[in-house]
Parts: C-alpha cells; sequence; structure tokens
C-alpha cells in the first residue's frame, strides 16, 4: 500500500530532513512514527501527502508513484487519502458540518448521502449538537475533533494523523483512538505520528522510529 525506497528530503544544504528511508506498510496496516521533535516525523507525513517531493527517491501509495505523478493528478489521489494535520486546516468561514461535508462534496457524493454521513460521524466524535457553529467557536480540542471527523468520513484508504490527539484529554484521545481502530478494522491504512507513549502502550501497533531524519527502529509488538 505505502512503499518508500532511498527517499531523502532536504530544505537547506546543511543536512537532510529525512536520510535514505526504505519503508513498506501492506494494506490494512496500523503504524505508530514516533522520534523526537525534528525527528522528521511530520516531513515524512507531508511527503505521503505530496504537499512536499522528496529530494531522492520514489514513493508509492496504492501503486501510484508520487515521485512521477503529474501535479494536476495529486488531487485524485488525495481523494484517497484521510489528513489530521497539527494545525487542523479548518476553514473558518464555513460551520462544522460544512467543514466536514466539504470532502464528501468534492467526491461528488450525493447531498442526502453527505447529511447521514456527516451526523454520524460527528456524533462519533461527540460533536452533533455542534454542527451550526464554526470553528472558532470551538475549544482546540474540539477543533482537532472535526478535523479528525473530517479526515475519517471519506472512508480514506490511508490515513495520515500528525500527532491527532496532543491537544486532547485522555477520555477524549481513547474514544479517538476507537474511531482510528475502527476504520483500521475496515481496511484502512492508518499512519500515526506520535509522542504519545502511554497511547502506544495502551493500542500497541508496529512502530517506525526515526531521528534526525534516519529511520532508527521499526518493530512490531
Amino acid at each position: 500500500m505505502v512503499q518508500l525506497f532511498n527517499v531523502c528530503k532536504a530544505y537547506t544544504r546543511d543536512g537532510n530532513a529525512l536520510e535514505d528511508i526504505n519503508l513498506k506498510i501492506p494494506k490494512g496496516d496500523f503504524v505508530y512514527i514516533t522520534g523526537p521533535s525534528g525527528a522528521g516525523k511530520s516531513t515524512l507525513l507531508k511527503l505521503l501527502f505530496a504537499a512536499e517531493k522528496p529530494s531522492r527517491g520514489q514513493i508509492l501509495i496504492n501503486g501510484q508513484n508520487l515521485t512521477r505523478m503529474r501535479s494536476s493528478r495529486i488531487p485524485f489521489l488525495r481523494r484517497q487519502l484521510g489528513v489530521v494535520f497539527q494545525d487542523f486546516k479548518l476553514i473558518e468561514s464555513r460551520t462544522i458540518f460544512e467543514n466536514v461535508s466539504f470532502p464528501l462534496e468534492v467526491q461528488g457524493k450525493k447531498r442526502y448521502e453527505i447529511s447521514k454521513k456527516v451526523y454520524q460521524m460527528l456524533k462519533s466524535v461527540g460533536l452533533e449538537h455542534k454542527l451550526t457553529k464554526r470553528p472558532l467557536e470551538l475549544s482546540g480540542g474540539e477543533q482537532q475533533r472535526v478535523a479528525i471527523a473530517r479526515s475519517l468520513v471519506v472512508e480514506p484508504l490511508v490515513l495520515l494523523a500528525d500527532e491527532p490527539t496532543g491537544n486532547l484529554d485522555p477520555e477524549v484521545t481513547l474514544d479517538i483512538m476507537e474511531l482510528f481502530k475502527s476504520a483500521n478494522a475496515r481496511g484502512t491504512t492508518v499512519l500515526l505520528a506520535t509522542h504519545d507513549r502511554d497511547m502506544i502502550h495502551r493500542f500497541p501497533r508496529r512502530q517506525i522510529g526515526l531521528e534526525a531524519g534516519r529511520l532508527v527502529e521499526d518493530r512490531t509488538p
């Protein structure tokens, strides 16, 4: 499902953000990406989302080579992905319902199907009573839950999540992890970057460890 061959990413001449990364993540896998700040976790997710291009190497997702992909094809690739960003990237002028429905609209889903899916997803993250609110009317934790709902509502082939529980209390974190586990059980491949060691111990899965841009650990419990 996700393959990286000798991937490097350099932002400056002084060094690489990622150095010679080789990975193979099968369909339906659930993987934690761990490592200290600056290790390259966010850079790796940006490459997989085609927000950045590697300086060297090849990246394949579902058989599609991102490295050779035309810019015009990238939006079609992203329709198959769910992404949870650290800074949420919600549309401030739109309601919570409209934010979560947006990727379904892009996919061309029918209105009644969108309404049903969005309400069910907002209910699953405990925000169905705030669907007419706008992002700035919500707390940081609530905005994070909206971002997670938006990423999962499309039933993505691959879910990329960058510190998705960083602003959430322990109880909500457990609820969100159950959502990720359910999506994974339905076939979504999950890559989750996190510092949360407690969560990793509570929900053990394959761990990919980065340090100074290099792959230093790849183990399955």
